[in-house]
C-alpha cells in the first residue's frame, strides 16, 4: 500500500486505533520527551499531539514504535513479508530455461514503478516563508544536557556536483538560532563525502531538508543503501508507487513533493565548523559535543495545514528499534545472495544496531565462523559492529536465551574469541580513540575435529520425537494450565 503522505499514514493509524491524540496543551521542551518515552517503553501507540505550546503546527511521534506500525508503514502486515518478496526477486534460478524467464517476466516488470518521477507543482510548497524562522516550528528538545533543539526526523537531501546523483540521509539538526543548525554528518557518511567535493571546489554546497514524508521514504532515509544507489528507488520499491518529486526553489535538489515541510538553503565548505550537541541519542547516552558544518537555512516551504513528525532516542528500545528492525529484515536476503552460507540474524535491540549482531550459518569447513566475522567488518555500516556472534544453523538467533547458553557453553575463549581493530560508529564512547577501537567475535557454533577439538562433541538433550506428539495429544486431559 502507497500511502500518498505522512497525514494519510497518520489517519490509517487512527483507523486501526494504534493513534491517541492529545489536546492539551504540552511542551515542546522535555515535556513530549517524556510522554513519547513512557508510552514507547510500554508498547503504546503513536501520539498526536495536537496543541504545542509556542506553535502552530501539531506535532506526531512514535509512528514507527512497534512492530505492527513498521509493517504498516511499509505496506504490509509482517516485516517477513518484504524479506520473502525481495529473496523472489533475488532467485537467480528464475533465469535458467527460457520457460522460467517468461514466467518470471510479469514480475520484474512491475519494478518499473519504483523510479521517481519529476511534477511540476507540489504540495510542499503550497506556502513559502518570506522570513524562514525555525522557531516557528515545535521542534524538541528531547533530554535535559541536549545542547538545545534537535530536528529528529529530517531527511538531508544533497547533489554530487561531479555526477549530478542524488543522497538521502538522515543526519541530526541542531538549531542554533532562526535561520542556522548543525549538520551531523558522520566522517563515513555519503552526505560528508559529498560535503568535501564542494570543499575542494571551494563552493556552498546547496541542501534541502525534507521533514515529514510519506512513511517508506522516512524509512529509505536510513536505509544503508550503497553510495551509487538514490534511497529514492528504495522508497519507490516499498511503496509499489513512484515518488513524486518536485524541484527545489533555489537548487536543482529533486524533494519529495507531498512533504509537510521542505528547508532550503547552503554549507558553506570555508566557513568555520561551529560547536554542536550534546544530544541524548539512541545508544542511551549523551552524545559528545563535536564540530560539524552550519546549515543556513534562507527558505521554508510547507503545506497549508502540515504536520511536524518527530522521533525521541534513548535507551532502547524505543521508535528507532523498529526502524532498525525493518532494516535487518529488508537486506538479508540481499546479504543472503553474497553470504548463501546465513541462514539468518539478529541485531538486539539493547545492541542499538551497530553494537552486535547474531548470525547463525550452515557451517561448512573449518573456521567458517571467522570467515563470516571478518565478511561483516568488510562489509558497508557493518563494519561498525563491535560484537559479531555466530552460531549454528539450527539456533534461532532471535531466541536470545538459546543463543546466551550457546555462547556461554560452547566457546574456548583462547580458540573461540576473536579480537580485531578496525573502524567504529561516531557514537562509540567506549573506545579509547573516536572512530577507531577494537572488536570482537564469538564462535559458539559446535567445533570440529579439523579446528583442533579431538575430544567428542556431546549432543544437546532433546526429548524422543513420538513422545513429543503423545504429550502434546494428551495435554488437555492433564489439567495443566501452561
Amino acid at each position: 500500500m502507497a500511502y500518498r503522505d505522512l497525514q494519510e499514514f497518520i489517519s490509517f493509524l487512527e483507523q486501526k486505533k494504534e493513534l491517541k491524540r492529545i489536546s492539551v496543551p504540552v511542551d515542546w521542551n522535555l515535556e513530549i520527551t517524556e510522554i513519547t518515552d513512557r508510552v514507547s517503553k510500554a508498547h503504546g501507540p503513536a501520539l498526536f499531539f495536537e496543541n504545542v505550546k509556542g506553535s502552530p503546527y501539531p506535532v506526531v511521534t512514535n509512528a514507527f514504535g512497534s512492530y505492527k506500525r513498521m509493517a504498516y508503514a511499509l505496506g504490509v502486515e509482517d516485516l517477513e513479508d518484504i524479506s520473502k518478496e525481495i529473496a523472489g526477486l533475488l532467485d537467480l534460478s528464475k533465469f535458467s530455461g527460457l520457460g522460467n524467464v517468461v514466467k518470471s517476466m510479469p514480475q520484474y516488470a512491475k519494478l518499473a514503478y519504483i523510479f521517481p518521477k519529476t511534477v511540476a507543482k507540489g504540495a510542499c510548497q503550497e506556502v513559502k516563508e518570506n522570513d524562514p524562522d525555525l522557531n516557528t516550528l515545535p521542534i524538541l528538545k528531547c533530554w535535559p544536557e541536549d545542547g538545545g533543539r534537535y530536528i529528529t526526523l529530517p531527511l538531508v537531501i544533497t547533489r554530487d556536483p561531479d555526477t549530478g546523483t542524488q543522497n538521502v540521509g538522515m543526519y541530526r539538526l541542531q538549531v542554533f538560532d532562526k535561520n542556522t543548525t548543525g549538520m551531523h554528518w558522520h566522517l563515513h557518511k555519503d552526505g560528508r563525502s559529498i560535503f568535501e567535493k564542494y570543499r575542494a571546489n571551494g563552493e556552498r554546497m546547496p541542501i534541502s531538508v525534507a521533514i515529514g514524508t510519506d512513511p517508506a521514504t522516512t524509512y529509505a532515509a536510513t536505509a544503508p543503501m550503497p553510495s551509487f544507489i538514490n534511497e529514492f528507488l528504495l522508497a519507490g520499491y516499498l511503496r509499489k508507487k513512484s515518488l513524486p518529486l518536485v524541484r527545489s526553489i533555489n537548487s536543482e535538489i529533486l524533494v519529495p513533493a507531498d512533504a509537510e515541510f521542505i528547508l532550503e538553503g547552503y554549507v558553506d565548505p570555508n566557513e568555520p565548523l561551529r560547536k554542536e550537541g550534546p544530544f541524548g541519542d539512541h545508544t542511551g547516552y549523551y552524545s559528545l559535543a563535536d564540530e560539524y558544518p552550519v546549515f543556513h537555512v534562507t527558505t521554508i516551504t510547507h503545506k497549508k495545514k502540515p504536520v511536524y513528525p518527530a522521533t525521541v532516542v534513548g535507551q532502547p528500545p524505543m521508535e528507532d528499534c523498529f526502524l532498525g528492525k525493518a532494516t535487518e529484515r529488508i537486506f538479508l536476503p540481499i546479504l543472503k545472495t553474497q553470504f548463501p552460507e546465513i541462514v539468518d540474524l539478529n541485531f538486539p535491540l539493547e545492541g542499538v544496531f551497530h553494537n552486535c549482531v547474531i548470525i547463525s550459518i550452515d557451517k561448512r569447513y573449518p573456521g567458517h565462523a571467522k570467515k563470516i566475522m571478518h565478511s561483516v567488518w568488510g562489509m558497508g555500516q557493518l563494519m561498525y559492529t563491535k560484537l559479531v556472534i555466530v552460531v549454528d544453523k539450527d539456533i534461532d538467533p532471535q531466541n536470545i536465551s538459546m543463543v546466551a547458553w550457546k555462547a556461554f557453553n560452547n566457546i574456548d575463549a583462547g580458540r573461540d574469541v576473536v579480537i580485531v581493530e578496525g573502524p567504529l560508529d561516531a557514537l562509540d564512547h567506549s573506545s579509547p580513540l573516536p572512530h577507531y577501537g577494537h572488536k570482537m567475535g564469538i564462535d559458539a557454533t559446535r567445533k570440529w575435529k579439523e579446528e583442533g577439538h579431538t575430544r567428542e562433541w556431546p549432543k544437546d538433550i532433546a526429548m524422543a520425537p513420538e513422545t513429543i506428539a503423545k504429550v502434546t495429544e494428551r495435554w488437555k486431559n492433564y489439567g495443566l494450565d501452561v
